[in-house]
């Protein structure tokens, strides 16, 4: 009866890295000599000391590579240039804001009154009458337009659009005493 060969692991040799090892087993009817006989045994180690230290995952992402990218370029989006709305003149901003439905009479009443006040108040200014500066009279001006900005923003943006982007060009009439004098 023949002896039963047992299988017999080898391992790679010192030094090798990720080599897995090589099970070796002896051929059904074999003599019975060791697997590892020395006829055997250098093939078998020089066969594992040959194979690739990467693992197969390894291999096959290293094998893997992208292709190379275009350089990009970046291309900035074409915008029309919009004209900005012009400027409303002190004139043209009283027409429009009579006309506007955003606001009831009497709050049309009220802002009237206090656009009146105002323009007292820059008068009495540039006659010396007023011992205020131009800082608290831009405080005051600024919160009259954003009262007025409040009460249209929702009811007639159109016109709140073009109050807002008139608002220093107003002020620059306001706050030049030649300029104001012809107000």
């Amino acid at each position: 009866m023949p002896p039963i060969a047992s299988p017999a692991t080898v391992s790679a040799a010192p030094g090798s890295s990720g080599a897995s090892p090589a099970t070796v087993s002896a051929a059904p009817g074999s003599s019975g000599a060791s697997p590892l006989a020395p006829a055997t045994a250098p093939h078998a180690a020089a066969a594992i000391a040959k194979a690739p230290t990467k693992t197969p995952v390894a291999q096959a992402s290293a094998s893997i590579v992208p292709p190379p990218q275009p350089a990009r370029r970046e291309v900035a989006p074409t915008v029309a240039a919009v004209p900005p709305a012009p400027a409303l003149d002190l004139k043209s901003l009283e027409t429009r804001l009579r006309e506007t439905k955003a606001i009831g009479v009497m709050t049309k009443l009220t802002l009237k009154n206090q656009v009146d006040d105002l323009l007292a108040t820059f008068r009495m200014y540039y006659q010396g009458k007023l011992k205020t500066s131009l800082v608290e009279l831009r405080r005051s001006y600024d919160l009259l337009v954003l009262k007025v900005l409040a009460l249209l923003q929702d009811a007639d943006p159109p016109l709140a659009s073009a109050i807002a982007m008139s608002r220093e060009t107003i002020w620059g009439v306001l706050a030049d005493p030649v300029k104001f004098a012809t107000v």
